[in-house]
């Protein structure tokens, strides 16, 4: 179920099976693109002289490459594995990894709507692929902010179904974020006021913040959301509430990002 038909951009990474090796380079067929075949020049396997091309790459092999050049005209498309390092190489196939999920999850939706898996995907892939970057991202987002994701596709009849699926397959992403608090009173009840502080501060989303003792005065606040500017807001409205007690106590307050 080929999603993009196209050929890749010159610069851009590609997942590809390593499909025959010569002497001077190996052929690939890239899966993101219609099984259509590249090359691999010996000279662009690893750094460095390569005597044994077999010592590199072998056929079957998944293997993340950069492509270097792209000929319309004579639909050939050059690439390289030297050309990345290691961290580009695991994020390319962690997202291949889940933009396979995101195929599995679009059948769930297709047997909602009563079509074929490609019939489902030639209707939302584009859209959904063309707001939020990846069928993955467009799973995530469902889940993690529904209300968002509907009115986003409010007038398309598959939302409904594609929201459904997300929710039961998808686990929302985290954004953690982390500041410390420094609350003090001097008063004989001064600890009470503290902890109706701190007790004010998870009281703004009992199940998003979280505070920890560092050594008084000072307690790390810790916010957890699906979103980093949620998070940011929930941390706002947390530590405000704590300093806002603390003083009205007539103790002090205050807070410092980390």
């Amino acid at each position: 179920m080929a999603l993009r038909a196209e050929l890749p951009e010159e610069g851009e990474l590609v997942i590809g099976t390593v499909t025959s090796i010569r002497n001077f380079g190996a052929f690939v067929t890239l899966d993101e693109y219609a099984k259509k075949e590249a090359f691999i020049h010996l000279s662009e396997v690893a750094a460095g002289w390569v005597k044994y091309i077999r010592d590199h790459i072998r056929e079957g092999q998944k293997i993340v490459a950069r492509v270097l050049r792209v000929d319309p005209s004579k639909n050939q498309i050059d690439l390289s594995l030297k050309r990345i390092n290691d961290h580009q190489r695991r994020e390319k196939v962690q997202a291949w990894k889940n933009e396979q999920r995101a195929m599995r999850l679009v059948e769930q939706v297709a047997t909602s709507l009563g079509k074929t898996a490609e019939e489902t995907l030639d209707l939302i892939g584009p859209p959904l692929i063309e707001r939020y970057a990846s069928l993955f991202g467009a799973f995530e987002i469902a889940s993690a902010d529904p209300k968002r994701f509907q009115k986003e596709n409010d007038k398309s009849a598959w939302a409904t179904a594609f929201l459904k699926v997300a929710r039961e397959n998808i686990e929302p992403p985290q954004v953690t974020i982390l500041g410390t608090l420094e609350i003090s009173d001097r008063a004989p009840d001064g600890v009470d006021h503290v902890r109706a502080a701190l007790a004010a501060a998870e009281a703004a989303d009992k199940e998003a913040v979280e505070v920890q003792y560092v050594g008084a005065p000072r307690y790390r606040i810790r916010v957890q959301a699906p979103q980093y500017k949620q998070a940011e807001e929930t941390l706002k409205r947390a530590t405000e509430a704590a300093i806002k007690s603390i003083r009205a106590a007539g103790g002090d307050g205050s807070f410092a990002r980390a």
